[in-house]
């Protein structure tokens, strides 16, 4: 246990060997606009697993550092101009682990509290952790940017994956049919949600636009993949249609997309962490999930692994290795 001005953390020191160490550090304060979390659980995203290899330098923070980038806990402090949240107050939030931003891989972190919101009361920590970086990212592509609504045919690629599997969920409580890509493996999973499951290896993208939308296309395509699914995006899309995507982070040819007047919105969730515009924003939208949680209408797809926070690398390598199947997250307390 850590003492009161200490606290456990594990911290990365070197990017060349990647290595997270267990460590007493000292315990932070809040500041102005900021809460102390003691923090509960971890959720474990693929840009953890980047940064900690040093393979994302648009977020790397300054060695040594503290990552990891969703969080579930308890406020234990309130900094001065916070109204919002108070001691005991459960919350959950994209908050770190980039650039300054301490991550959540501690036993505390000082956040600011515009990046926090309530935690669902039906949902435990470990659930709670799994949720705020793939449901911010999938709520601003079809909801801020493309404007899902009640009746839209929507197409999610990659279904069963973390942003897919919420995504699902948003497009389903706004009322949109919801179709989506998956492997043979992972298709009761997107069943499971009520999307309508297409496998990709066997139906080329003709092939389920012409069953599902009778050759006219979907009405917004949500890419949570890149690379050729994103190019299968820009077809799969009606004429004046709408794709976004969280991995549009390659080359592509937008012709076939531009030729039918598709529009095309970048996500990249990040952004307000890094530039510190919008984070409000980022607050918000989570309330939204917090809504849609108790109403029974959202419920993250857990990983049964278990690991605690001397065991994050570990976690994060498993992550990184495509074997787990839901959202990985790590015990702090």
């Amino acid at each position: 246990m850590s003492s009161k001005s200490m606290m456990l953390a594990m911290v990365l020191e070197d990017y060349a060997t990647g290595s997270l160490v267990l460590k007493k550090v000292d315990r932070p304060f809040p500041k102005t606009g900021e809460v102390l979390v003691r923090i509960a659980a971890s959720g474990v995203n693929p840009i953890d697993n980047m940064i900690r290899q040093g393979l994302a330098p648009y977020a790397m923070p300054e060695l040594p550092a503290i990552l990891g980038t969703d969080l579930a806990g308890v406020v234990v402090e309130v900094g001065a101009g916070v109204t919002d949240f108070e001691v005991g107050d459960e919350v959950y939030g994209l908050t770190g682990g980039v650039h300054g931003l301490q991550g959540s891989l501690a036993e505390f972190a000082a956040v600011d509290c515009a990046l926090l919101a309530p935690k669902p009361k039906n949902l435990s920590m470990r659930e709670a952790a799994a949720i705020p970086l793939v449901f911010l990212t999938a709520w601003e592509g079809l909801v801020d940017r493309a404007g899902v609504d009640a009746g839209q045919q929507v197409l999610i690629q990659g279904g069963a994956g973390g942003v897919g599997h919420v995504a699902i969920q948003i497009a389903r409580a706004h009322g949109a049919n919801v179709f989506a890509t998956a492997s043979m493996g992972k298709q009761e999973i997107v069943a499971s949600f009520g999307a309508t499951p297409i496998d990709y290896k066997l139906k080329t993208v003709e092939d389920y636009v012409g069953e599902f939308t009778q050759g006219k296309g979907f009405d917004i395509v949500y890419d949570t993949v890149g690379g050729q699914s994103l190019d299968d995006s820009l077809i799969a899309a009606k004429p004046y249609g709408h794709v976004a995507s969280c991995y549009a982070f390659g080359s592509h040819n937008l012709a076939p997309g531009s030729l039918r007047c598709v529009t095309l919105s970048g996500v990249f969730v990040l952004l307000p962490m890094l530039n510190g515009e919008g984070r409000a924003h980022h607050g918000q939208i989570l309330r939204h999930a917090t809504r849609l949680a108790e109403e029974g209408k959202l419920k993250p797809l857990m990983d049964p692994h278990r690991f605690g926070l001397k065991e994050a690398q570990a976690a994060q390598i498993l992550q990184g290795s495509g074997k787990a199947v839901g959202k990985i997250v790590i015990d702090i307390v």
